[in-house]
């Protein structure tokens, strides 16, 4: 008798979400609330992916444009946008996306590797494709899409 893996079995979550018309998904650890969008106060000299800041309750947290940090082009304006607020490690940040999808639980073994297309940068943000009824979704690894880097203790 062949035994199953009973890693193969655990479900994951993730929320999915639209950016530059493409779908795009989080693992659910790391969403922390799904806000309407609201007007943020640019920085100067920022990336052209970050927005700006937002206040969330007394911290302030930068804003990115998901569509237009993957090359997709800007957001449009769109009464649908929404922010998903993510955290990875203490770092929270808000991801400007076109709206939010759906929560889909998937058995850790259906996630597929990202195809080899010789882009280290979509490799790195790009962890993993999930084929759904609909299409497939890109799993995203928030820590490359923001590119943070650990603090290091003093």
């Amino acid at each position: 008798m062949q035994s199953i893996d009973p890693a193969s079995r655990l479900d994951a979550e993730f929320v999915t979400f639209f950016a530059g018309a493409q779908s795009f998904s989080l693992d659910i650890s790391h969403v922390r609330e799904i806000r309407r969008w609201s007007t943020v106060t640019p920085l100067p000299h920022a990336p052209k992916e970050v927005l700006g800041v937002m206040n969330l309750r007394g911290s302030v947290i930068p804003i990115y444009d998901l569509s237009a940090r993957f090359g997709l082009g800007p957001t449009q304006d769109n009464p649908r946008n929404v922010v998903v607020v993510a955290t990875i490690g203490n770092q929270t940040v808000g991801l400007l996306v076109e709206a939010v999808s759906e929560i889909l639980s998937v058995a850790r073994n259906q996630i597929q590797e990202t195809p080899d297309i010789r882009s280290e940068s979509t490799r790195a943000s790009i962890t993993g494709i999930i084929q759904m009824e609909e299409g497939m979704t890109r799993v995203i690894d928030l820590e490359a899409v923001i590119q943070c880097k650990p603090k290091q203790a003093a």
